[in-house]
């Protein structure tokens, strides 16, 4: 059975893991704690303590986020801080690192605001798809707002200002406080009870999360989402976002700003109106030059069909195809007469009179090349004949017999060229240059 190797760590190695572990494994996280010992660097960052009764974690806060923090930390507040769980590897030290800080009141009821925002999010209460379109020219719009409040006075100003024919229904409710969410959604009720207007505005000016929170209850969310009639949430400041933001069909970042949404104003209505006059001047005078165009058309059609005129264009189309025959015939003849001549002077030129001398000319000066061709083969053929007859008569093997050599073989015809291919008593075959003589070989003797 193997053994298996321990890991063995660096303490860079070791640390650099337990980090990742820390920021993979555990993810965001919220706390609530008290600020202690707090530095603000130059370079922008804070680095502080979070504390219990009990326990203590170093904290880091950079740049980055700590410009979207709204308050300036104190050491002994208490404050709600989301961040990620990480180590310094250079100390080994266990950290936080903050993402989000707010004073811990605040802080509590943000964190239940984003849990409740997760729900409904995840229900799909927010979808996109959800929402309708606005009508472009609605014929009666409703407001849902305090009726004492400055938002009523804003939009009411802007409505009369930018279009002052579109009727406007309020339905007071109260928005701040216990009262405000049963108000809400009477409001709402008796709107859709009524159906009297295509459009409903539901907000209020600004003010603290708390304030706005009624525009944050679940059952007023669930309310602008599921109502029939086309809802603009224009609730706070633009900073200022709620849940209701989310649920209607159009989010206003003002009061003002929603006035200025769903009314038409009155300067683009004239600009408009002057420019659909001017399309229909327009379309009137094309259509009174189109109108122009098919009565001479139809006129132009009736001169065509007049027998007069029919009569004429028969003559001049007579006229004008008698010109073309005339002129087809001219240019045919004419080109028959010169075709005619080009055949006769090509005729002339391959006569067999005008070629008949040169060609007895040709003829004899072929036969005499002839001649002079064949007794030239002859000569050479001869010498060549000559030369390999020479050349063959001194490499015969009689030639070389003739001069003393013989030719010796044995009884199957082999050439004899050593003594060592002989034995003793052994019939060979000589080949002289007169005759052969058959001999018996009495000794034989091998050089060495």
């Amino acid at each position: 059975m193997a053994i298996s190797q321990p890991v063995i760590y660096t303490v860079s190695r070791l640390n650099n893991v337990v980090r990742l572990l820390l920021e993979q494994e555990m993810g965001l996280v919220w706390l609530t704690a008290e600020i202690s010992n707090l530095v603000q660097h130059s370079s922008g960052h804070w680095y502080f303590t979070l504390k219990d009764q009990q326990a203590q974690i170093r904290t880091a806060m950079f740049k980055g986020q700590n410009r979207r923090v709204s308050f300036r930390p104190q050491n002994g507040q208490q404050i709600l801080v989301q961040g990620q769980l990480s180590l310094y590897e250079a100390r080994g030290d266990y950290q936080l690192i903050v993402e989000k800080m707010q004073p811990a009141g605040d802080g509590l009821l943000q964190m239940k605001l984003e849990a409740l925002k997760a729900r409904l999010m995840a229900e799909g209460l927010f979808d996109p798809r959800r929402k309708r379109a606005l009508p472009t020219q609605p014929k009666q719009i409703g407001i849902i707002t305090s009726p004492t409040g400055a938002a009523i006075h804003d939009m009411l100003t802007i409505l009369a200002r930018r279009d002052p024919a579109l009727p406007v229904i309020l339905y007071p409710s109260a928005v701040q406080g216990e009262s405000a969410v049963p108000a809400l959604l009477n409001a709402l009720e008796t709107a859709w009870r009524r159906n009297e207007c295509d459009l409903l505005i539901i907000g209020r000016g600004g003010g603290s999360l708390e304030d706005l929170w009624c525009f944050n209850d679940e059952l007023v969310v669930r309310a602008i989402a599921n109502s029939p009639i086309p809802i603009v949430s224009a609730v706070g400041h633009e900073t200022d976002v709620t849940l209701s933001d989310f649920a209607a069909d159009l989010r206003a970042p003002t009061p003002s700003a929603a006035a200025e949404l769903v009314s038409r104003d009155q300067q683009q209505q004239l600009h408009r109106l002057a420019q659909y006059q001017h399309r229909l001047q327009q379309a009137i005078q094309l259509r009174l030059q189109q109108h122009q165009i098919a009565w001479q058309q139809q006129y132009a059609r009736l001169n065509t069909q007049n027998p007069r005129y029919q009569l004429q264009q028969k003559i001049q189309k007579q006229d004008e195809l008698q010109f073309r025959l005339e002129r087809v015939m001219t240019q045919t003849l004419v080109q028959a007469n010169q075709q005619w001549m080009s055949q006769h002077q090509r005729l002339q030129q391959v006569s067999p009179k005008r070629q008949l001398p040169n060609l007895q000319k040709q003829h004899a000066y072929l036969y005499q090349r002839l001649l002079n061709a064949m007794q030239s083969k002859q000569q050479d053929s001869a010498q060549t004949l000559s030369r390999l007859s020479g050349q063959l008569h001194a490499l015969s093997p009689l030639q070389v017999l003739a001069r003393g050599y013989s030719v010796t073989t044995n009884a199957k015809g082999e050439l004899i060229h050593s003594s060592q291919q002989v034995t003793t008593g052994e019939m060979l075959n000589v080949q002289l240059h007169q005759g052969t003589l058959k001999v018996r070989t009495e000794e034989v003797k091998s050089e060495n």
